[in-house]
Order: C-alpha cells, then sequence, then structure tokens
C-alpha cells in the first residue's frame, strides 16, 4: 500500500512539474497566434549603404565603398591616431550614388589607432522625403 502512495505522490509531482513548465509555452504560442492575426506584418526594409573595404598600413588609411543599391549613401572617414599629440580627423562626408565606387583617405602623423566610416543613407525615390 505504501509503495502504491509513493509511486502515486511521485506521479502526481512530475505531472505538476509539467504542467508548470508547459504553462508558459502555451500561453506564448497563445500570445502569438492572437497577435498575428489582427495585427498587419510590418514592411521590411529595403536593402541600402554601400559596403566599405578599410585598410590600415603604417600612417595611412584608404577605404573604398561601394554602393550596389538604387539609394544614395553618404559616407565619412574617421581617424583616431594612436599617439596623443597626433591629432585625429574626420573627413569630409561624400556621396555615394547607385552603382558607384568611391575612394576615402587619410592619415596620421604615426600610427593609426583606429578608423571607421559611418552611413547616412538617403531614399532615391520620389515619392519618400530625403
Amino acid at each position: 500500500m505504501r509503495s502504491i502512495r509513493r509511486r502515486t505522490g511521485a506521479l502526481l509531482a512530475a505531472a505538476i512539474a509539467l504542467a508548470g513548465l508547459a504553462a508558459p509555452v502555451g500561453i506564448s504560442m497563445a500570445g502569438r497566434a492572437g497577435a498575428g492575426a489582427s495585427a498587419p506584418a510590418a514592411p521590411s526594409p529595403e536593402p541600402a549603404g554601400a559596403e566599405c573595404r578599410t585598410s590600415i598600413r603604417g600612417s595611412r588609411v584608404v577605404v573604398y565603398c561601394h554602393n550596389p543599391y538604387p539609394s544614395t549613401d553618404r559616407v565619412q572617414l574617421h581617424t583616431e591616431c594612436r599617439r596623443w599629440w597626433d591629432m585625429d580627423a574626420d573627413a569630409t562626408p561624400v556621396d555615394v550614388g547607385p552603382g558607384l565606387t568611391v575612394r576615402l583617405d587619410d592619415r596620421c602623423w604615426k600610427e593609426v589607432g583606429s578608423a571607421w566610416v559611418t552611413h547616412r543613407v538617403r531614399d532615391a525615390s520620389p515619392d519618400r522625403p530625403a
């Protein structure tokens, strides 16, 4: 009789644990099904932006940016020099039109600490403001 009570207690504890683990999954799935039925799908953004390749050699930085997309991308090279007395620089922003490649370059007196390119994409379609 005791073994039946122990077995029943163990099965009851396992069932409660399983229900406790399955409840959040069921609630999450119900929430997703309900939200997907009433909410419209979010528009996916069109791909945009130039791909840039950076080369650092000693005190010089050279970047080539190619834009394969129909929107214009404004790129700007930022150079941080390693020495504290060497001035960091931000190059003049350059527009990279659709299908074009531009070359950006900069230098430090001594070594380059880091260099990166920032982007600002402008849509070229006439129905959207720039």
